[in-house]
């Protein structure tokens, strides 16, 4: 049954029992009646209350000023707004509402990327993106200096890299010349973001990708896939040419040494051949006749030693064939066969040596006999 029912003798909401006044309850009298029983009168326990509630907003205000900075991080310090100071990783205190703490991660290696279609030098489009990787060096410049430097950043490398791309070749960018774009940008960067002093350190520009529009990427295709094969070709090409001109260098290097030996043995032999006829020529004019028969009988010694067959002329005239080398080796021949008789002179029989024996061998041997 609500209170304001017929017949409800209980109390109204506010505090009035079966009255006409029906209104809302004064204020005055709430907040009264709340000094008194905390307050009021100076009593003993109106003074504890008021501590205790002190001692807690105290201890409210001081929990609220702890803050911890990790160890990658520096706090930036601002007092009323303005920059105070710079504090180092650990845990501090700082009076709320006073003073307020920015942590900023000074060894994170952060990123951004740009890309987008870009237009060459040679009026080609591609599409191009890189990577940059800056460090954040001095905490109160990040935050102050500039309104957004990560934005900032993203743009300068944008800029740069259009700028780069738009004085190098398409050919370039896709193939060889990649590296000289990645250093042309960084330089590039750094010379945009210096005058803006955003206390960024850039660490790395990374080169990600560079590709030509899709219609035309199958033909782009087809000429890189053309240059890496020339590129393998000269390679291969230098490889052998490192490997054969070694091996001519030391066949020429073993020809020359060659020859020089022979040159040196000829001349050493022709020194040995006149040392001995200047040794010779005195027993010669000494005893021409004996000097004479020595050296024929010395030079028919050498010729017979390198030879196995011999013809013997008897006094009849008629010449034999001896095959010295079945003798030798113990083989008796199953005939010996007289050969075509020659003019018969008993003043000069000799042995000759056989058809087998070598030319200058004969011709020495004649030279000798005469």
């Amino acid at each position: 049954m609500a209170w304001n029912e017929p017949g409800n003798q209980g109390k109204d909401p506010w505090g009035n029992r079966g009255g006409k006044d029906q209104g809302p309850p004064d204020l005055d009298e709430v907040f009264r009646k709340f000094s008194n029983r905390f307050g009021g009168g100076g009593g003993k326990f109106g003074g504890v209350g008021v501590s205790l509630v002190l001692i807690g907003a105290l201890l409210a205000y001081a929990l609220a000023g702890f803050y911890k900075i990790e160890e990658a991080e520096r706090g930036v310090v601002l007092r009323f707004g303005q920059f105070d100071s710079i504090v180092g990783p650990g845990l501090g205190l700082r009076p709320p509402f006073i003073d307020k703490v920015y942590p900023v991660n000074v060894q994170r290696v952060n990123r951004l990327n740009a890309s987008g279609l870009m237009l060459t030098k040679d009026e080609n489009v591609v599409t191009v993106q890189m990577e940059v990787q800056y460090r954040i060096e001095d905490p109160r410049k990040f935050l102050f200096n500039v309104v957004d430097p990560a934005q900032t950043l993203s743009e300068a490398l944008d800029s740069a890299l259009r700028y780069v791309v738009g004085h190098t070749t398409m050919d370039n960018i896709l193939t060889v010349g990649r590296e000289q774009v990645r250093q042309d940008t960084w330089e590039e960067l750094d010379g945009i973001i210096a005058p803006y002093d955003m206390g960024i350190r850039v660490v790395d520009v990374a080169f990600k990708e560079a590709r030509p529009p899709e219609e035309v990427k199958p033909a782009f295709d087809d000429a890189i896939a053309a240059r890496e094969d020339e590129e393998r070709y000269v390679q291969e090409a230098t490889a052998y040419t490192r490997q054969v001109e070694p091996q001519a260098r030391g066949q020429a290097e073993r020809m020359l040494k060659e020859a020089d030996a022979y040159r040196q043995r000829v001349v050493l032999e022709a020194e040995g051949e006149v040392a001995r006829f200047n040794k010779l020529l005195p027993q010669y004019e000494a005893a021409p006749v004996v000097t004479r028969e020595r050296l024929y009988l010395e030079t028919m010694e050498q010729v017979y030693s390198n030879t196995s067959k011999v013809m013997v002329e008897n006094d009849g005239g008629s010449m034999f064939y001896l095959p010295l080398d079945k003798i030798i080796q113990g083989q008796t021949p199953a005939s010996v066969k007289p050969m075509q008789s020659a003019p018969n002179n008993s003043a000069n029989r000799t042995i000759r040596s056989s058809v087998n024996e070598p030319i200058n061998n004969r011709t020495s041997g004649r030279q000798g006999r005469n």
